[in-house]
């Protein structure tokens, strides 16, 4: 059995887990710091699973170590946007497509009621709800695929925009975005990759382009 002070190995997979879905989902706020002794007491847990979830974090780029007490989410900025976009663009399409063949009837009922939840959350404005399900939704396509990789690397794409998206949907709410996944489902149920990929990069475009029109300033 482990102890504080060596984490097992589960312990130590969960925390970071943990983190990397804040990220993702927006919970952690661009610009701000984190304190690996706050993180620890947050999830109840020693200080070192937390420095090593926030060391592997800073490999992916979604934190930059500046000392032992100074961790800090970095902020946007037009060239890391466009890099995001363009990798996002060319990845997610791709990953989308080579899920369709293994997309069954399960996960695609769970695609449904995913959207449906979605809906919802765009209509009442509900931002985390809507940053979870679109989480959800996305990855429930990607995974579904064996190149577990290219799903890895989405994944870092998604720690390092994730935090500036949840600020910008609290400024401008959800009412403008458009729901390109039910285009999504249609060409999954269809088994038509080209539209699927249209429909993922229409989706990328249209969640990400919020972020340009916000010119940079939320979390500045």
């Amino acid at each position: 059995m482990a102890t504080p002070a060596t984490p097992g190995p589960l312990l130590r997979a969960s925390v970071y887990e943990e983190l990397r879905r804040r990220f993702v989902t927006g919970k952690i706020m661009p610009g701000s710091s984190l304190s690996t002794r706050g993180v620890a007491q947050e999830l109840g847990v020693s200080q070192m699973p937390v420095r090593e979830a926030l060391s592997r974090l800073a490999a992916e780029g979604a934190v930059e170590i500046r000392s032992k007490r100074r961790i800090v989410v970095p902020l946007m900025t037009v060239d890391r946007f466009k890099d995001l976009l363009r990798c996002r663009e060319l990845l997610e399409p791709e990953a989308a497509a080579a899920a369709l063949s293994h997309i069954d009837a399960p996960r695609l009922k769970h695609l449904r009621a995913v959207d449906d939840a979605l809906g919802m959350a765009l209509k009442s404005g509900d931002v985390t709800g809507y940053m979870e399900g679109n989480f959800d939704f996305h990855f429930s396509i990607y995974r579904a695929q064996p190149r577990r990789t290219m799903t890895q690397l989405i994944e870092t794409l998604w720690l390092q925009f994730g935090p500036y998206m949840r600020v910008v949907y609290g400024r401008v709410g959800t009412a403008s975005l458009v729901d390109q996944h039910q285009l999504a489902i249609r060409a999954i149920r269809e088994r038509n990759s080209t539209r699927l990929k249209r429909a993922i990069l229409a989706d990328i475009r249209d969640g990400m382009g919020l972020i340009g029109k916000s010119g940079f300033e939320a979390g500045a």
